[in-house]
């Protein structure tokens, strides 16, 4: 019995020693994670605000970028500038599945709103300037969300104290930037706003041109082969940000300067590449998409995109089987009522033809892949072109060549083996030229079967010929 107690003492306490190693290996290794997050002394940062018509569709632009920095295993920390308005559901997300640390901040007054020039789009993009107050890090690389990351670029962060790409001759532009943080410059910059400093624009291109004026005539960063960080101010050559119209002018990338790392959209809003028209009529639209593809994916719209799909294809059922018809609700009285109902009837034809192009195009969630978001759209113009055809009685094939229309201008401008732009853009005029008089032709082919079945008796009887109402001849 007593080596059995013995045993079982040095059992107790094998186990307890067990438990302390573990202890000890558990707190070890949730230090070293500590430790390699805090390591990280650069940063790639962007920034969100909420007050615009598109919040949701940047800040899906915002998580592509996120994830496209992680995808690519960049050596630095992943910042998001987050004024104090964004939903705490958009941060969490950042945080818990993107691996981005959110910064909230609020709101920078913009002195500049009630300038002649001044764009309201751009009221709030003056938070930007909160990138120099990330003391914690010696390089921060700020991005603007619609940057397309085709390689790692942490080369970058061994420039100097302020570095910018002129994709203009004269201004540098404020999409990618590196700076060195600082609160002193953060402090001077927001009394520098509050002064009212010049801007030509009212927004963080401006002000920042402004605050740099002498990049212009600096030199050319070129990363040292040691490793070291410099100092002052450099520009950076234009492959860290190749605006897209490069591209769209030879259909390919001849950028001498640099590695060709960034491409950036700076044209329209409506132009911007997560939207699903982007592609064809914008060959990187689907670079993007296909970048999104891969990282955060389309789970988000799918749903909507389910409910769109079954209404559409219900639509079309309807309108087969049942063939609604609006002539029971018309009648003629006179001449003169006759032709005003037909002038409504008209009009209500030719907005219902309209509406069955424009409804999808504008309910359709804008961010979904261009090969899902054109097919839901030609899939919604066809049932509600259908309800136009079936009420009015109009000619199908008339009705549709729109349609056709579209999805040729997208064939020819989806071909993928143009030598240049120019040829791209003549062959897509050339394909509008030959399209425009079967456009016209169907037009008047719509118009001149609408006027026949307006007159027609069973579509708009007489009056007298149909069956006057019960209690009808007891009032009069």
């Amino acid at each position: 019995m007593g080596w059995s107690g013995e045993r079982r003492k040095y059992v107790v306490t094998f186990f307890r020693v067990l438990l302390v190693l573990l202890a000890v290996v558990q707190t070890t290794a949730f230090q070293g994670v500590k430790l390699k997050k805090k390591e990280h002394r650069n940063a790639y940062a962007t920034m969100m605000y909420m007050g615009t018509p598109r919040d949701d569709e940047f800040y899906v632009a915002t998580r592509v970028l996120i994830r496209s920095l992680v995808k690519l295993q960049v050596d630095a920390d992943l910042i998001v500038i987050a004024s104090l308005d964004v939903p705490l559901r958009w941060v969490r997300a950042l945080e818990e599945e993107d691996g981005a640390k959110v910064v909230r901040v609020e709101n920078l007054n913009n002195p500049y709103k009630g300038q002649e020039n001044f764009d309201k789009r751009f009221k709030l993009t003056l938070n930007k300037l909160y990138a120099w107050s990330l003391v914690d890090y010696d390089r921060v690389v700020m991005l603007d969300a619609d940057n397309l990351f085709l390689q790692k670029t942490d080369e970058l962060f061994q420039c100097g104290q302020f570095c910018a790409v002129f994709i203009n001759p004269c201004i540098f532009h404020t999409g990618l930037f590196v700076l060195q943080p600082s609160r002193e410059v953060f402090k001077d910059m927001v009394h520098q706003l509050e002064t009212g400093k010049e801007n030509p624009d009212g927004a963080d291109q401006g002000f920042i041109g402004a605050y740099f004026p002498d990049l212009l005539d600096q030199p050319m960063f070129h990363p040292p082969l040691n490793g070291s960080n410099l100092d002052g101010q450099y520009r950076l050559p234009l492959g860290y940000q190749m605006d897209a119209s490069y591209y769209y002018l030879r259909l390919r990338w001849r950028v001498p300067c640099g590695p060709n790392s960034v491409i950036t959209f700076p044209g329209a809003l409506w132009l911007k590449p997560w939207y699903w028209w982007s592609w064809p009529v914008l060959p990187l639209g689907i670079q993007w998409h296909e970048n999104r593809r891969q990282t955060l994916g389309y789970a988000a719209e799918m749903p909507v995109i389910i409910v769109q799909s079954i209404i559409f294809l219900g639509i079309l059922a309807m309108t087969h089987l049942a063939r609604p018809s609006i002539s029971k609700l018309c009648y003629r009285n006179s001449d003169k009522t006759t032709s005003l109902i037909q002038t409504g009837l008209k009009f209500m034809a030719i907005w219902s033809i309209l509406a069955a192009y424009i409804v999808p195009f504008a309910i359709i969630p804008r961010t979904i892949h261009p090969l899902v978001g054109w097919t839901l759209y030609f899939l919604g113009s066809t049932a509600l072109s259908s309800i136009a055809i079936n009420s009015f009685l109009l000619p199908a094939i008339q009705v549709f060549v729109p349609l056709v229309g579209i999805f040729g201008s997208l064939l020819v401008m989806a071909y993928p083996w143009y030598p240049n732009g120019v040829v791209r853009a003549l062959a897509v005029f050339g394909f509008a030229f030959c399209y425009a008089p079967i456009a016209w032709g169907s037009a008047g082919k719509v118009m001149a079967r609408l006027q026949v079945s307006l007159e027609r008796e069973q579509f708009l009887p007489k009056l007298a010929e149909s069956s006057p109402p019960s209690g009808f001849n007891k009032l009069y």
